[in-house]
């Protein structure tokens, strides 16, 4: 008989142990260390397995798990775009393992060029004058930014503009960033496209305002045409203009923020430029600003005196929002990776990525709902099926697509519909990929119109079958112990 390792997850056997450990006896000096009542009085509850048996659980939970050298990871909004090893190889280096930020200066002059060295390539890349790449993740680089924006007002002494302006397409990190910035977030409604409207933009500024959060191309993947007005409304008015550089690859090699009139913006390193992030982690989010602004980015600097590289700390900075430097082996694997591809290769990014993108969208338009017509960006977003007779929702869809081998694209965002289907299939991917994922989505549509109850029950050809996503959310199992007390 075979184990159905979906349901038979419990491997210990009472006795068996994989180590060894020499007898100590505890002396009462050893057992002072501790306050009485945090001794346990008994054996903590873990699972009694041999050395192999801990390899091979692990080895076949990795067996399991998806990831982009498995196939198409199609996930909208989080760029999971294959890169090259050489970056990983690179970070993995001994030399770069054994540094420590507290080492002299004059030992760390190659670490430091890196650092320099990108941070001018992101200004290249973005057309923003300077960068710190001291933030840990792109939310950290959010709230730098705006914790620039507000110290820019205040030090002019306009301690009114407490407000900063968020269209409803927004990442929901922008809204958050607001809030703990200790600012005011002001929600603006999208016109029919899908854009920013420009009379519900003009009805807001004021005097209050300090700025505006935008992506561009926004959550839909559309660009937003009026940029141009849009910065002139908001500057006359004496704003800033943020820049989300969540969706930045779509404009690699096309458009640069700077030249679209934003002051200051974050860069997803772990995003667009090689880290692969899923499961959260490791992240880096660089903060970029204009020339007026360079002297409130972020402590500590790394500036530049001939071929010797110092560090720098500056009095009028919005102060130290990290340890350090922010994370060395994020920023040089984005280091390596630029590299590689130098200035001719990565113009090409965001045309293949917008390419690739608008294929799909333009062959799965007559089986899933589109609502916004017309050229979109580096991912297309539908809102479910066209036929919704059946009542298939986009989970189902979702869930179907396991059986055939695929990543789930992000579904339910943006919010602003409410069957979304958000599709991003970045520049690496093929044709031939395109096609395969293709007509896997129509197939599943036309089963969604013939055999519903077959995407109502998916999936069927995976490990764990479909669960109770908000029972495990709310009663997540996080110890063995808890695991060991659930019902069979």
């Amino acid at each position: 008989m075979v184990k159905d390792d979906a349901l038979i997850f419990e491997l210990s056997q009472k006795g068996r142990v994989g180590y060894s450990l020499p007898n100590a006896k505890k002396t009462q000096y050893q057992l002072n260390q501790f306050p009485s009542d945090l001794l346990r009085a008994d054996l903590p509850a873990l699972p009694e397995v041999s050395e192999l048996d801990v390899i091979r659980h692990f080895t076949n939970i990795s067996k399991k798990n998806f990831g982009v050298e498995n196939g198409f990871y199609p996930l909208g909004s989080c760029t999971m775009k294959y890169n090259s090893k050489i970056n990983e190889e690179i970070a993995s280096l001994s030399v770069f393992n054994h540094l420590h930020p507290f080492q002299s200066v004059s030992t760390l002059q190659g670490v430091l060029k890196i650092y320099y060295d990108l941070a001018n390539m992101l200004s290249n890349i973005s057309g923003l004058d300077e960068f710190s790449l001291n933030p840990y993740a792109g939310a950290h680089g959010e709230l730098s930014g705006l914790m620039i924006m507000k110290k820019y007002h205040e030090d002019r002494g306009d301690f009114k503009r407490t407000k900063v302006i968020v269209p409803d397409s927004a990442h929901g990190t922008n809204p958050a960033s607001t809030a703990v910035c200790g600012m005011n977030v002001v929600e603006i409604a999208s016109n029919s496209l899908g854009r920013i409207d420009l009379e519900a933009l003009k009805a807001v500024l004021s005097d209050e305002i300090a700025g505006i959060m935008l992506t561009n191309p926004n959550t839909l993947g559309m660009f937003e045409p009026d940029i141009l007005e849009i910065a002139r409304l908001v500057h006359e008015a004496g704003g800033l203009l943020y820049y989300d550089g969540a969706n930045l690859n779509a404009l690699l090699g096309e458009v640069r923020p700077g030249d679209m009139g934003f002051d200051i913006m974050h860069i997803n390193l772990h995003k667009t430029f090689s880290t692969p992030h899923g499961g959260g982690g490791p992240g880096s989010g660089p903060v970029g600003v204009t020339t007026m602004l360079k002297h409130l980015l972020p402590n500590p600097r790394v500036k530049n005196a001939g071929e010797y590289f110092y560090i720098e700390y500056n009095a009028d900075a919005i102060g130290q929002i990290s340890s350090f430097f922010g994370n060395f082996k994020v920023w040089l694997r984005a280091y390596v990776y630029i590299l590689s591809l130098g200035k001719e290769h990565i113009k090409e990014i965001g045309p293949f990525a917008t390419l690739n993108a608008n294929y799909i969208k333009e062959h799965l338009k007559d089986d899933y709902y589109l609502r916004m017509e017309g050229f979109c960006m580096h991912e297309c977003v539908f809102d479910g099926l066209v036929n919704q007779e059946s009542g298939v929702k986009t989970l189902d869809v979702a869930k179907r697509l396991l059986d055939y081998g695929y990543h789930a694209p992000t579904i339910y965002f943006p919010l602003l519909f409410h069957q979304s289907i958000m599709i991003e299939p970045t520049e690496t991917e093929s044709k031939q990929t395109l096609d395969e994922f293709i007509a896997v989505m129509k197939q599943i549509a036309l089963d969604a119109k013939e055999n519903p109850e077959l995407l109502k029950t998916a999936p069927h050809t995976t490990p764990i079958r479909r669960i109770d996503e908000v029972y495990a959310a709310r009663k997540t199992i996080l110890t063995y112990k808890d695991y060991l007390e659930q019902p069979k």
